[in-house]
């Protein structure tokens, strides 16, 4: 779903061989293309890349045009697709991006763009049309121009944090990694817990009924409650629905949700807090196998995450660069 940090972890990998890199980045898009500004492709002067920036149409010409430019040591941008100088390179699409060729990029830039990112912090680059590259505080803005620089705004990734026991949860704990995202799993299962923790995924025993408190829950979080046993969810419901989450939802049917909902107003549980609980969850209504609930699911909430990327556009920040 996100593949910034890899890419980093790339060009500094590449960095660390001696090896002369360029970053590239989308700065605009004409009509229609598959990729956003802000998007980058990673090129080691012996060619190879990591990313995409069209979806497989001009990376390879992208990637010589990359090798030319670390040659100069001077940054460019340049046009693909519709009104490109590049008559017999085209996008399928029929439209046009516009690159930004950096070349040489800092590593102590790259390296602690990394560590934030690591940490679920937000990061903002800030390319400059001739060469420069820093990392700024983020505003919290999309990726666009603001005069001569070009702000590229990287959110964290989707964390997806399953509650539960049973088939459900082993499903989408099979299904999530493929996203990319930050798995987590709390449950008092102690063989899906197991699952969890061989894949490398934050795992918490459930041993009561309440959150752990070293549970991290951000605006890139969303919350799955995979209990049968729906007495187990109320009291968790009630501790995470004042968190920042940016998708929270039960399984069961609409009757349970009902009932859930009212258990949850008898403690007090404010309605602005309760219209925060989605409820059945899924994209596909009533739907009993595992898997497919769990497909149902991760679509779901892959949509609420990118329905919240901030919009891309011409920026009036003021950006603030960080030592």
């Amino acid at each position: 779903m996100n593949a910034f940090s890899d890419l980093l972890q790339f060009l500094l990998a590449a960095a660390d061989r001696g090896e002369r890199t360029a970053l590239v980045t989308i700065t605009d898009v004409i009509g229609s293309s598959p990729r956003a500004p802000g998007t980058h492709m990673g090129v080691t002067e012996r060619g190879a890349y990591f990313g995409s920036v069209s979806g497989g149409c001009v990376e390879a010409a992208v990637a010589t045009e990359a090798v030319r430019i670390m040659k100069t040591g001077r940054a460019e941008e340049i046009r693909f697709g519709r009104g490109s100088p590049f008559l017999d390179i085209r996008l399928p699409c029929g439209g046009g991006i516009d690159l930004l060729f950096t070349p040489m990029p800092a590593s102590e830039v790259l390296a602690e763009a990394l560590r934030q990112h690591e940490a679920r912090r937000p990061v903002l680059l800030a390319l400059g049309r001739h060469g420069s590259l820093d990392l700024m505080d983020s505003d919290g803005g999309g990726s666009g121009w603001n005069h001569d620089v070009f702000y590229a705004f990287h959110r964290p990734r989707l964390k997806l944090c399953v509650f539960g026991r049973g088939a459900e949860g082993r499903s989408l704990l099979e299904l999530a990694p493929g996203l990319g995202v930050d798995l987590c799993v709390v449950s008092p299962e102690e063989e899906l817990i197991a699952a969890a923790q061989a894949m490398g995924a934050e795992a918490h025993h459930l041993a009561s009924r309440e959150a752990p408190a070293r549970l991290s829950i951000d605006r890139n979080t969303a919350i799955v409650m995979l209990f049968h046993d729906h007495g187990w969810e109320l009291d968790i419901l009630q501790q995470l629905l004042p968190q920042p989450a940016l998708f929270i939802g039960a399984m069961g049917s609409r009757r349970t949700h009902e009932d859930r909902l009212e258990e949850l107003r008898k403690r007090g549980v404010k309605e602005a807090m309760l219209a925060k609980l989605v409820g059945p969850i899924g994209l596909i209504p009533s739907t009993r196998d595992p898997r497919t609930l769990a497909l149902s699911v991760l679509a779901q909430v892959v949509e609420r995450y990118n329905a919240a990327e901030p919009s891309n556009s011409a920026r009036a920040c003021q950006a603030r660069a960080i030592a």
